[in-house]
């Protein structure tokens, strides 16, 4: 567990979110409670099929409206990352890749142990229907290059990371070149 302290007492322990909590001496020779959340890692997949489409997927869940995203969900006790992508993107699209490659790992938030992996899924190929889980109303849908650019620019599209990625490539062609070499290379 990074940044919690070995001497650190699990407080609370959720379905998504466990509160450690530990006394730290401060530079005064006071004491403190500091606290630090963790939760389970996630995976987010952008699936890129065969003949070049991204697939993108409006969701609903409840008491969320409707979003624009990627497939995407929890890495589960045992998974690897790569496995958590693997299930989500048969689980969420139908869809199997044949080459699976990391685009990036990210830790946002300096009080909360919690990564997001982000993959790239290349030569996806329906092979089955969706399995969604209870709570999950998504309708894939298959986008270019441009409508990608597009959509993810979009209010409607949450994960910041990606889309400050995509709003750099909009500003400068050799990132733009490489969002393309990324995504079909």
């Amino acid at each position: 567990m990074k940044n919690i302290p070995e001497d650190a007492k699990l407080v609370f322990k959720g379905e998504i979110f466990e509160v450690f909590q530990w006394d730290q001496e401060m530079y005064d020779g006071t004491t403190m409670v500091f606290e630090h959340l963790r939760r389970m890692d996630t995976v987010i997949v952008i699936p890129v099929t065969s003949d070049g489409k991204i697939l993108m997927q409006e969701e609903e869940q409840p008491n969320k409206p409707l979003f624009i995203t990627f497939c995407a969900g929890k890495v589960d006790p045992g998974e690897t990352p790569e496995e958590a992508a693997e299930r989500e993107l048969l689980e969420e699209t139908g869809y199997e890749s044949d080459q699976l490659n990391k685009w990036f790992v990210e830790n946002r938030v300096a009080k909360l142990d919690w990564n997001m992996h982000v993959f790239i899924a290349r030569n996806c190929k329906k092979v089955a229907d969706q399995k969604l889980e209870n709570g999950e109303k998504v309708k894939v849908f298959e986008v270019d290059f441009e409508g990608f650019m597009e959509q993810v620019s979009d209010d409607n599209y949450q994960n910041l990371r990606i889309k400050n990625e995509v709003l750099k490539a909009k500003l400068d062609p050799a990132k733009m070149q490489d969002l393309k070499e990324l995504l079909f290379n």
